[in-house]
């Protein structure tokens, strides 16, 4: 039975970004992971790092997740310097369309209240239909205009997936595929983690398993109030430049290809995908981008997402399991970088994040005043 500083449950992006992080600090880390049985949300991501929205009603949402869109920019060449992988990342800005002028003013009025929330922290512009075709030439003429923030972009999330572990062995961690983790308990003053056939005994332990997380925190004291959301993605053809920035449901990759995604759907532990969905998304895409009429899809996928009720993370230190952290969210490529690089070194024992100070479970407790 190995011990360790750290075990890490989940190798997806999240749990491998904070891992990467944590190896990096000089902690000896082992990640226990389900492997590519598991829900991972992770290989079904559309790799966008965005800003836009995120954080209304929630402020210090939004800032963490500006904090990790600039640190994108020092985690991107550092993973490509350390594994040789590049991983496609552009903060190119990104552009919300809306379709009419209805949509348009909802919108202006959206990033207006977020901008007043952070205090000016996070600015945007409204672009009409001309300013949007001078950015993004290939749009539709009926479309009306967009929102643009400059801090928007994106990456290959498999590629980051592939870096993260790639980064994790360079830096002398561990990474364990198997079943799942099934059993954490005390263990003096450290922890036992259990599955089928291993045990693993680690001074501290970080819960960062995505939906499986439900089941574990509350070994640990912990709350992860977490359900599945299902996102259904299509990929095209490889076709000439069409896209020079990301949309909020369409990117060009790399390699080529367009992906188009952005569906919503409460359908429980289903991963699949259902034609009417697909059929919505591929029209969407059309009205506003009219030259991939004559482009074929090669394939498509659907996948979970991790939702807290409020839509914005859980970071968490148990009090009665002093050790044990967790970290639930549904923005794995977005935050990576706050990951590896911020909430990481907190875990390892350095500074508190001030951003994520209302972030923890507790915030979902309603507490009922007693009168006479």
């Amino acid at each position: 039975m190995a011990n360790y500083d750290f075990a890490v449950v989940g190798g997806g992006l999240v749990g491998s970004a904070i891992a990467y992080g944590l190896c990096g600090e000089g902690h000896r880390v082992v990640v226990m992971d389900e492997g590519d049985v598991a829900y991972r949300a992770s290989r079904g991501n559309f790799g966008l790092v965005w800003i836009q929205s995120k954080g209304l009603g929630m402020p210090n949402y939004s800032d963490w997740s500006q904090s990790s869109s600039r640190l994108w920019l020092e985690l991107a060449p550092e993973l490509k310097e350390l594994t040789g992988i590049d991983v496609q990342h552009q903060r190119s800005g990104g552009v919300h369309i809306c379709h009419t002028e209805r949509e348009w003013l909802q919108r202006r009025e959206t990033m207006d209240r977020l901008s007043r929330e952070t205090e000016g922290r996070f600015h945007f512009e409204m672009l009409d239909h001309r300013a949007l075709a001078s950015l993004v030439p290939a749009i539709g003429g009926d479309v009306f205009g967009a929102s643009w923030t400059p801090m928007d972009g994106h990456a290959n999330p498999l590629y980051l997936l592939r870096a993260l572990h790639a980064g994790i062995h360079q830096r002398d961690g561990e990474y364990r595929r198997g079943g799942p983790v099934r059993r954490i308990a005390r263990d003096g003053g450290a922890f036992r983690l259990e599955r089928d056939g291993e045990s693993v005994h680690c001074q501290r332990v970080v819960l960062a398993a995505g939906l499986g997380n439900r089941g574990l925190a509350e070994q640990v004291g912990l709350e992860a109030p977490l359900l599945p959301n299902r996102g259904e993605v299509m990929i095209t053809e490889r076709v000439a430049p069409l896209l020079d920035i990301p949309t909020t449901y369409l990117r060009q990759t790399g390699e080529g290809s367009l992906q188009i995604g952005d569906s919503h759907e409460d359908v429980g532990m289903n991963d699949g995908t259902r034609t009417e969905v697909l059929a919505d998304i591929a029209q969407r895409a059309l009205r506003a981008f009219p030259r991939l009429r004559d482009v074929r899809i090669v394939r498509s996928w659907g996948a979970l997402r991790v939702m807290t009720p409020d839509g914005c993370p859980i970071y968490q230190a148990s009090v009665t399991h002093p050790g044990a952290y967790l970290a639930c969210c549904h923005s794995g490529v977005t935050l990576a970088a706050a990951h590896a690089k911020r909430l990481a070194p907190w875990i390892g024992g350095g500074e508190y994040p001030e951003e994520i100070v209302p972030l923890t479970a507790e915030r979902f407790h309603v507490r009922v005043s007693e009168t006479a």
